[in-house]
């Protein structure tokens, strides 16, 4: 399976592009193109980080998604990773449902802090609490 050109393709024909359209807006040639949709590219497994900046430009797309959907960290995680290295370990330890409830709590307080101009409350905390009375 190969996310990353798939995630592409649905990118491109999207926007409405043909491999040959495509191309010259980042700089390569279609058939390039068409080897990094099939993952049938000659050398490694995705193409350049700069090239993938490119590709995410010309197709209106996230690049952090691009990046790890080629198997690649953004620099902006790497640095988080960095900074924080102590909770990277921790999460690295968790399951995949253990991730799923953080992911969900995560996005919760998110949206939470923008709908209240970035301050976070704790109904979360107090929910939980009535919960387990």
């Amino acid at each position: 399976m190969n996310r990353f050109g798939d995630r592409v393709r649905e990118l491109r024909k999207t926007k409405g592009y043909s491999l040959r359209k495509l191309g010259p807006l980042v700089g390569v040639g279609f058939t390039y193109l068409s080897k990094v949709e099939s993952g049938k590219l000659d050398f490694g497994d995705s193409p350049s980080s700069a090239l993938i900046a490119r590709l995410a430009t010309a197709l209106d797309a996230d690049a952090d998604e691009l990046l790890l959907l080629a198997g690649r960290i953004p620099d902006s995680i790497a640095d988080r990773i960095r900074e924080q290295p102590e909770v990277f370990r921790v999460l690295a330890r968790c399951d995949a449902e253990k991730l799923t409830q953080l992911k969900e709590i995560a996005l919760e307080t998110e949206s939470l802090s923008s709908l209240q101009g970035g301050r976070i409350t704790n109904n979360r905390k107090h929910a939980n609490r009535r919960d387990a009375s």
